[in-house]
């Protein structure tokens, strides 16, 4: 490698310079990469932390291989960027450090360009949709909500915003078939009544994946909140092609809890969520449900049912067709974003994790 990291070392961060005090999960180590080479190139420091001023060498963990990372990462982007990468030891630290040239042709991740903006890293080319001059006032909001809550936030949590993005897009583009007559009315309309529960049950399991990509995020940056008194087998740990894969899985079992629909069950099994100390009782009841809206309108085509009563006693009969208004849905997914942004905050500040 070609630079000298002592010399680097110390200066703040800036335009060509980015530290990250903990390993971050492949797609969001590609928008970094794809951000410099698309810029004027620059240095990646995994196991430095910058806080309101001040640097601090953590150093990285030594359970996890940031190559197996950045290979992940590399192999997302189009064009690959010419960049190179090691470890290094610093005062005793183990380091990892990634050099990224500055690319001649754009280099992309999912059909997406960014770049360094300062400290930032700045999507391109975001898609333009056309403002439409009576656009309910609620998707508006959300709008605005959805460009506050990318601030600082893990790649998780970008992702939950991505898919909540297109699902707002949607909505504002079929008004005449998702509320033909209000927003506060439930559609009549067949196809409507289709789309409604698409959408909800969408972003119900986007929900779910948001929590199971940020428990990725954790494990990676802190390995040792993987470890548990739960036993795996062999053929488990056999079927994953590396560690990270692993861990993923993992991450992806501990969410069963959450899909049975039990979110107290899910929170009590996990202390990396638990103790962030951000969700009450009132909350997660009125998380589980909207999770059990999605299980009528994911598993029973809306038909309520006996578990479904148990959540809303005295409010529909058993066989009824369960129908919301566009009102209602946005401000079901409204709820789930300001629960999210809670978690991811809080999850950045007590795990250290990489934001974008």
């Amino acid at each position: 490698m070609s630079i000298d990291i002592s010399k680097i070392l110390g200066n703040e961060e800036n335009e060509q310079l980015e530290y990250k005090a903990v390993l971050p999960p492949a797609r969001s180590l590609a928008q970094m990469i794809a951000a410099f080479a698309n810029s004027n190139g620059g240095v990646i420091i995994l196991g430095v932390n910058e806080a309101n001023g001040e640097i601090k060498i953590t150093g990285l963990s030594e359970d996890f291989h940031a190559n197996g990372v950045t290979h992940k990462a590399i192999d997302l982007l189009s064009p690959k960027p010419n960049i190179k990468y090691e470890y290094l030891s610093h005062e005793g630290k183990r380091l990892y450090v990634i050099e990224v040239e500055k690319s001649l042709t754009v280099v992309a991740i999912e059909n997406k360009i960014y770049i360094r903006n300062g400290t930032k890293i700045v999507l391109n080319n975001p898609e333009i949709k056309q403002i439409k001059v009576n656009r309910l006032p609620l998707i508006i909001q959300l709008i605005n909500d959805l460009l506050a809550f990318r601030v600082n936030g893990t790649g998780a949590k970008s992702k939950f915003l991505d898919h909540y993005s297109g699902v707002l897009n949607i909505i504002d583009d079929l008004g005449n078939i998702l509320y033909p007559v209000s927003a506060s009315a439930p559609t009549n309309n067949q196809e409507g009544k289709i789309l409604m529960r698409i959408l909800l049950s969408s972003c119900a399991d986007n929900f779910e994946i948001y929590l199971t990509d940020l428990l990725y995020e954790i494990y990676l940056a802190n390995p040792a909140t993987l470890k548990s008194a739960q036993q795996v087998t062999i053929k488990e740990v056999l079927d994953c092609a590396d560690m990270q894969e692993f861990v993923l899985f993992w991450a992806k079992k501990k969410l069963s809890k959450l899909q049975r629909g039990s979110v107290k069950g899910f929170i009590a099994d996990n202390s990396q969520i638990k103790e962030l100390q951000v969700i009450d009782g009132i909350q997660q009841d009125n998380i589980e449900k909207i999770l059990q809206i999605r299980h009528l309108y994911a598993h029973r085509n809306g038909i309520v049912d006996e578990k479904f009563l148990q959540f809303y006693p005295g409010q529909y009969n058993l066989n009824e067709e369960h129908q919301l208004s566009i009102e209602d849905m946005l401000n079901h997914f409204s709820y789930l974003m300001e629960i999210v942004d809670k978690i991811d905050n809080a999850a950045v500040i007590k795990y250290q994790l990489a934001t974008l």
